[in-house]
């Protein structure tokens, strides 16, 4: 279970509490208006923003102590942060180690082929699709299994069709691989493509997850004014 105890995270003059927790492998869509803290609550659980006071844990274990790349953690930002001079398998091998042979790998290659990119893995990022592109950085994350997995709107800039192709891996992935998964999203659909629960974060304060169904039924008024 990922638990934020009592957390203040700051970033310059703006704060965010988050007293909640999501339980091992659900699927939580994280939404609210534009400047409210999503991706700050996301970033502080990747450990690249420290809780001001509070703690975080998973599985009872506090994640205070250990830097990002330690915590059993993997984020897939928007704009997919592929490097322009490596292959598709390359950048997916760092998500392995930091050494570009990790692009020989078994699990690079099973990785790309799980994605859909079987045989693709020698093209650069700018001889690919959007939809490619995201692909590869999703099987980046892929190689990392780890136990939580954080998108932070991914697949924003990709049309609806795809986007919605993209959600729906992303739920079989964490299906398979037991994951919990906490997806930023502006777009409700998403959210009731592919979430169990959804935190809403407005005004300061990131709240409990709520079921899907339940919350879309009936919206707390600070979600009614962002839906309109």
């Amino acid at each position: 279970m990922l638990k934020l105890e009592n957390c203040v995270i700051r970033v310059g003059t703006f704060g965010l509490g988050a007293d909640l927790s999501v339980g091992a492998g659900r699927r939580v869509a994280v939404i609210g208006p534009s400047g409210g803290g999503k991706t700050t609550l996301l970033e502080a659980v990747a450990g690249f923003i420290p809780p001001q006071s509070g703690r975080i844990t998973w599985n009872g274990r506090d994640l205070g102590p250990l830097g990002p790349g330690e915590r059993p953690v993997a984020m897939l930002f928007q704009e997919g942060n592929l490097f322009p001079h490596l292959s598709a398998a390359q950048n997916v091998g760092l998500g392995l180690a930091p050494r570009l042979k990790s692009a020989r790998e078994p699990q690079v290659e099973k990785a790309l082929a799980r994605v859909g990119l079987d045989g693709l893995g020698g093209r650069k990022p700018s001889e690919m699709s959007g939809g490619q592109r995201a692909r590869v950085a999703l099987a980046r994350v892929l190689v990392q299994r780890r136990d939580v997995l954080l998108l932070d709107e991914p697949f924003a800039a990709l049309g609806p069709a795809l986007r919605a192709e993209m959600l729906d891996m992303v739920m079989e992935l964490a299906t398979e691989t037991g994951a919990t998964v906490l997806m930023v999203s502006h777009d409700p659909k998403d959210a009731e493509r592919i979430a169990q629960e959804v935190i809403v974060v407005a005004e300061g304060r990131a709240a409990q997850p709520v079921e899907t169904g339940a919350l879309f039924a009936d919206p707390p008024e600070v979600l009614r004014r962002y839906l309109g």
